[in-house]
Order: structure tokens, then sequence, then C-alpha cells
């Protein structure tokens, strides 16, 4: 196997398409569960968005006038993480948590222009017929200073750092991508003590990601995610769900006054 130069790795041209990251890559990823088959939500947006209704049957979900197939995860008892692409420019998550009567609906949105070139959309909400208890889901700055390495299969590693509430910066240790680096837009939200969602855009291939994780024993870290851009031909939606172990290597702990996550 060649191995990359500085030259190469500089040349964004050469980078893998979202597509020839998927072979493998979800190995770590958590199997599937049917626990809200039959099951009806109607999801109040905590600003000024509209009601929504997700009701499931089976390996489907009914959405937005559209029912369309969808991967559910159990990420914590009561917590769940949907994942489904109701549209061939858009992907949807939600985060239902049964306990605290809570939700988040995050939209993943292909453009046809700009950087980032997928978008998100993140709308808190609270679930009919359950009380809302706790802290509603809100962006955070609790991983900011984090260094985690994710091993997403035997083949593939990435090391994140998490840079300030809009940045953070991944680098590939193993797999196709080893060696290629890069800062992106993300964004992180609160969804029970300990787990978070964090979102990302790449500005370089036309992607982004959502995933929960769990950062609560920093030994045994625990992700689910999906994928979702455009394919090497730039014409064709990729859309792939995946999961991730993971460990926290260090904490940077930055001088009063020069904390990125106090704004």
């Amino acid at each position: 196997m060649r191995t990359p130069t500085v030259t190469t790795l500089s040349d964004t041209s050469t980078w893998l398409p979202l597509d020839g990251l998927a072979p493998g890559f979800d190995a770590n990823k958590a199997p599937v569960v049917g626990d809200l088959h039959g099951r009806t939500f109607v999801l109040h947006d905590d600003g000024d968005g509209p009601d929504r209704t997700a009701r499931f049957t089976g390996t489907r979900v009914a959405w937005d006038g559209a029912t369309v197939r969808c991967e559910t995860f159990l990420v914590d008892p009561d917590l769940y993480y949907v994942q489904f692409h109701p549209a061939p420019r858009e992907a949807v998550s939600l985060l239902l948590d049964l306990r605290e009567g809570r939700a988040l609906v995050i939209t993943t949105t292909i453009g046809d222009s700009g950087t980032p070139r997928v978008t998100q959309e993140f709308r808190p909400a609270t679930l009919d017929g359950f009380e809302a208890r706790g802290e509603a889901m809100a962006p955070s700055t609790a991983l900011i200073g984090r260094r985690v390495v994710w091993v997403y299969s035997r083949e593939h590693a990435y090391e994140h750092v998490y840079l300030s509430p809009h940045w953070y910066t991944w680098q590939c240790l193993s797999g196709p991508e080893r060696g290629l680096a890069d800062t992106d837009e993300n964004t992180v939200y609160r969804i029970r003590p300990g787990i978070h969602v964090f979102a990302w855009r790449e500005k370089v291939i036309p992607c982004a990601s959502v995933t929960v994780a769990d950062h609560r024993d920093a030994r045994r870290l625990r992700s689910h995610g999906v994928l979702f851009g455009l394919d090497g031909t730039g014409e064709r939606p990729t859309h792939f769900t995946f999961g991730a172990y993971g460990r926290l290597l260090s904490t940077t702990v930055h001088p009063d006054g020069l904390d990125p996550a106090e704004g």
C-alpha cells in the first residue's frame, strides 16, 4: 500500500467519497430494537414549530405524510435513537426519551450549494401524554476540551478533539482515510446527564453526521450514529448507520478567561 505524503494528504480532491467509507464501517453498530412497534408519539415543539407525529409499525415509521423504513437503537433505558431517510435529500434523527417525556428532532438536508453543503436543524420537543421532567434537551459545552478515540471496526478508528461550541477536529488513525484530518462544524446537545448528541458537518466531503454518545464511563464510551450526504458522483445520496466504542484520552482545562466554553 502506498504511504501517503504531505502533498497527497493535502490534496482534498483525492479524499475518499462518503460511499467509499461505508464498507465495514458499521461493524460496531448496535442491534436494532423493535420496542416502538405499534406506538404513536406526538411531539410538541419547544419553540414555534408545528406538532409532529411519529407512528411506528414494525421496521417502518410514518412521519410528515411519508412511511419509510427506520432503524431504532436503545441508548439507555427508555431512551431511543431513531434514524430514517424520508426524502432523497433529507434524513431525520429522532431522540425519544420516554422516561423524561422529551424529544429532539434533527433534520439533515443536502443543499444545492454552500459550505457546508449539508446542513442540520435541531428542534427540541416534549412528548404528548408524558410528564416532561428534568432539563430540556439543549445545546451543551460539556464535551469541550475532551480528546477521544472512537473505534468503528477493526479497520476504522478516528480521534476527535472537541474545540468549541462550533468546531471540532478529527484525525483518522486507522482505515482508508488514515493520515487525513480536518476541523469541521459541530453541534452538541445534552440528552441526559453524560449522554450527548454530537453532530458534525464536513466542508470537504458533502456529508453530515448525527451521533448520540454515552460519555458516562471514560474508559467505555459508546455511540450510535448515521452518515448522510452525496456519493462520489456528487449526485446520489448515501445514507448509512454505524456504531463505535470509545475511550477518553485526555481533557484540556483552559485558563480562566480563555475557555472556549465560556462563549
